[in-house]
């Protein structure tokens, strides 16, 4: 029987608000979690109730399946979603804080995106050959590439809840909203190199660093002064907030027209509407407004987003292998996290003070989501699109469910307070 179902997009949208908002108020009622794990956690549930009831012959799995795969979820997130929770997440970044420690995140989200990539790839060319995947030494890679930034989503979420120290909190967020801007490099770079099979020299990497990352920064704060010179020429707040809309979106679909990053350009942005213009160019009730409809924005976008996230499971290959591959990338990803955030601590430790347990916490806190599983659903179809996307789906589940959930008793565990101690591990 045919189980395939075209819904319009308004249709799809209802569907997707009303199970987000159906497995939030499931959430606040029953479980009791923090919000973002809580919506993946029963929106995984729904989807493997879902695949039983298809097992016992009802084509409900196969419905929904359907349903889910008609939804570009890469698009959804990297060309919509995106640029508004970021903005959302770094206007209430201290740019002060992220100033403060500029080597250590620069560092993280440089050296360490790049280290990490390649040790991913590496041992997942390893893992592949022990069973026998098949994977080509480049899809190992741009496996590293797509999983080893951190999601400042994911971070941002749960993060606040942790109760890390300022300065640690500090230095995990900081990584997280620039690293996707390496890591999108680097993946570009190797999409181009394993999918059109051409040698990419020095200097095109280095052009499109410039082109997607300074190009992205620069962007970001052209945009961002202009926004906040029209904010601090008038004074009323609705106004003042669809210009703050207005921002983003023009922003974000001017960076796809110029071939710049989109998230670099509204984190920036988001930092000088954050800090000069809730100074310099906003009244009191006009920042209790924007504080309000931002949040709201990035609560209801994240709802979907996790929701969507979980419902994705309907669309991974359940194949043994590509499960035992998809564990097997978690011990490596969490290993590859810790020697990449351990070299550079290594380097600055005789310069910069490192709190106690700040490996083991960022190591524990990198937190992967949507943008790795966004990354992995735009590889095109070829025999190995379908184990990489079981083992991104792997990583990021376990990032968010364990991880998410356990990254706090590791901190009051670890007794780490606000006072920097010799001790880095």
């Amino acid at each position: 029987m045919d189980t395939t179902i075209t819904l319009s997009p308004t249709t799809l949208v209802a569907v997707l608000m009303s199970l987000a908002a159906g497995f939030a108020y499931v959430n606040i009622r029953v479980t009791r979690l923090p919000m973002t794990i809580g919506l993946m956690l029963i929106s995984l549930l729904f989807a493997g109730g879902l695949l039983l009831a298809e097992a016992l012959g009802v084509p409900a799995g196969a419905t929904a399946e359907s349903i889910v795969s008609s939804i570009d979820f890469s698009d959804l997130l990297l060309e919509g979603a995106l640029g508004l929770l970021l903005f959302a997440g770094s206007i209430h970044v201290n740019f002060n804080d992220l100033a403060e420690q500029w080597a250590e995140i620069g560092l993280f989200a440089t050296l360490g995106v790049v280290l990490s990539t390649m040790l991913v790839g590496v041992a997942t060319w390893a893992v592949s050959d022990i069973l026998h995947l098949g994977l080509a030494p480049l899809e190992c890679f741009l496996f590293g590439a797509l999983i080893s930034p951190t999601d400042p989503i994911a971070v941002l979420g749960i993060l606040k809840r942790a109760g890390a120290p300022q300065n640690l909190e500090t230095k995990i967020t900081g990584e997280s909203l620039f690293n996707d801007g390496i890591g999108v490099v680097v993946f570009l770079v190797l999409y181009k190199m394993a999918y059109s099979g051409e040698l990419i020299g020095l200097s095109e990497v280095s052009f499109i660093f410039v082109e997607e990352v300074l190009g992205g920064l620069g962007l970001g704060l052209v945009g961002g002064f202009i926004c906040y010179r029209l904010l601090k020429s008038v004074n009323h707040p609705q106004v003042e907030i669809m210009v703050t809309l207005a921002l983003v979106m023009g922003l974000y679909a001017s960076a796809q027209a110029l071939h710049f990053s989109g998230p670099l350009a509204s984190v920036v942005a988001g930092l000088l509407i954050g800090n000069r213009g809730r100074t310099f160019a906003m009244s009191e009730a006009t920042r209790q407004h924007l504080d309000t409809f931002w949040e709201l924005v990035d609560d209801i976008l994240n709802a979907l987003l996790f929701t969507l996230i979980g419902l994705e499971a309907l669309v991974v290959s359940l194949e043994m292998n590509h499960i035992i591959a998809g564990l097997a990338a978690v011990v490596v990803a969490l290993a590859a996290r810790t020697i990449s955030i351990s070299v550079p601590v290594a380097l600055l430790v005789h310069w910069r003070n490192f709190g106690k347990g700040t490996i083991r916490v960022m190591a524990w806190g990198g937190l992967r989501g949507g943008i790795s599983v966004a990354l992995a659903l735009s590889l095109p179809a070829t025999p190995g699109r379908e184990v990489l996307l079981t083992m991104t789906y792997v990583v990021v589940a376990f990032s968010i469910l364990v991880q998410g959930l356990t990254i706090k008793p590791l901190v009051e565990k670890l007794a780490v307070t606000r006072q920097p101690v010799p001790d880095a591990h």
